[in-house]
């Protein structure tokens, strides 16, 4: 009987590595699609001779994204971006979440039931970009970071986290000692929350970072795009057929050519910010997620 059970586990094990390894191709082929095309040459995307190795190895495509003044303006707009909002939403929904984890405060339950309400219905695209308009807030940086600064799920994710990890016995020690509620909070509770906080961070961070339908709706100057604006516009140069026009082929190649190289390269720029801070980050992650995620 045990070996015929060491012996079922031996096939669930095969079967598990079997379907992890076929995860791990579907991961991992895009990405090493996308960097060998931006070190491929232009020739070579555009006839489609990459399929997973460089063809053409070169470093243009990198020359050519150090040269475009709009990608550096665009990563620099989305660095801004990412970590004001990032900051406003951590402090945000850290002052929100508190409060709630609390037994004595008053009226808890009606303000996590609107917070409930607000993950289930908004008032949609045309009000958001009204209230927008009206508060005066179009073609700022405030109008990308700012409407989405309080998440209702971050806040109830943080909320839980505080009412598992924070012992009450500390709050009631630390009133005997005479702590005020925010000295407690700013001293105590804050230092011990690390982990949500960095995950919090991680998911904000991302989600500004990637943002561009907001920044497509609420900016109208070029030169205060973020860059996934920017890779936005390199993507729809290269679909541009020119070859109807009356246009020089050569130029049309090249131009063919420029778009193709900038669109891999400018997605590989952008990919790095995040690949750098996850490993810092990925300690806090698991601890955080697991503790946070049970709703209470």
């Amino acid at each position: 009987m045990k070996s015929r059970r060491i012996t079922q586990d031996k096939v669930v094990y095969f079967i598990n590595y079997i379907l992890l390894t076929l995860l791990l191709i579907v991961v991992l082929y895009p990405i090493i699609y996308i960097i060998s095309c931006s070190f491929s040459s232009g020739d070579a995307l555009t006839s489609g001779k990459v399929k997973l190795f460089p063809v053409g190895f070169t470093l243009d495509s990198y020359k050519t994204v150090f040269k475009y003044k709009s990608i550096w303006t665009g990563f620099q707009n989305s660095v801004v971006y990412t970590v004001c909002g990032a900051l406003i939403s951590i402090v945000l929904t850290l002052f929100a979440a508190y409060p709630l984890s609390r037994d004595d405060f008053r009226g808890r339950k009606i303000f996590t039931g609107i917070f409930l309400f607000t993950m289930m219905f908004s008032g949609g695209l045309i009000p958001t970009f009204l209230l927008i308009k009206n508060l005066k807030l179009i073609n700022t940086m405030w109008a990308i970071v700012l409407p989405g600064a309080v998440s209702a799920y971050n806040v109830i994710v943080a909320r839980t986290f505080f009412n598992q990890t924070i012992p009450k016995e500390l709050l009631e020690a630390s009133k005997m000692d005479g702590c005020t509620d925010f000295k407690f909070f700013s001293k105590i509770v804050i230092p011990l929350s690390k982990p949500i906080i960095a995950v919090l961070s991680l998911w904000v961070t991302v989600s500004l970072w990637n943002s561009y339908f907001n920044p497509m709706i609420y900016i109208n100057s070029v030169d205060k795009y973020p860059l996934q604006l920017v890779l936005r516009k390199i993507l729809l140069m290269s679909q541009v057929d020119l070859s109807s026009a009356n246009v020089d082929p050569i130029m049309v190649a090249k131009n063919r050519y420029l778009s193709e190289m900038l669109k891999y390269g400018t997605i590989i720029i952008s990919s790095l910010p995040l690949m750098i801070v996850y490993p810092f980050v990925q300690k806090y992650f698991v601890k955080g997620v697991m503790i946070g995620s049970v709703k209470g």
